[in-house]
């Protein structure tokens, strides 16, 4: 089941980013996302556990996808593409991107964004610790 975060899936969100990202529950604070306008978090829930997650950024025109992640033993199950699926389909008329960063090395993740139309728009070169990420965007039209 996909919903939106609730401040009871705090530790379990931070539990997911930091196997993601080290520094996750450093960089990102989850703690105050109810009063925060832009920053929101859709989960992936599974048998009252989070399995998955993707956090992004509204402003008034662009989403910026932060984080997609899928607990490993889950992949491979679309969970994925129902975050993106259910992020892009509620996107408000007003967006007319949704853009994101992922490492050029990622193939898989890459071939996702693919799927649902995001093209590559720029390389930042060693974005990631000696890795160059790709930016990647979706124009939509309003």
């Amino acid at each position: 089941m996909i919903r939106a975060f609730q401040t009871s899936d705090l530790e379990q969100v931070y539990a997911l980013g930091n196997l993601l990202t080290p520094n996750f529950s450093k960089t990102n604070s989850l703690h105050d996302l109810e009063n925060n306008p832009f920053t929101k978090v859709l989960v992936y829930e599974k048998e009252g556990t989070i399995i998955g997650f993707l956090m992004y950024t509204e402003l008034d025109e662009t989403v910026d996808i932060l984080h997609l992640f899928v607990k490993e033993e889950y992949r491979r199950q679309k969970i994925a593409s129902n975050l993106l699926d259910t992020l892009i389909s509620n996107l408000k008329e007003s967006v007319c991107y949704l853009t994101l960063e992922v490492r050029r090395g990622n193939e898989s993740a890459i071939a996702l964004y693919q799927k649902f139309g995001l093209e590559i728009i720029h390389i930042r070169k060693n974005y990631y610790e000696n890795e160059d990420a790709y930016l990647m965007g979706r124009r939509f039209s309003n």
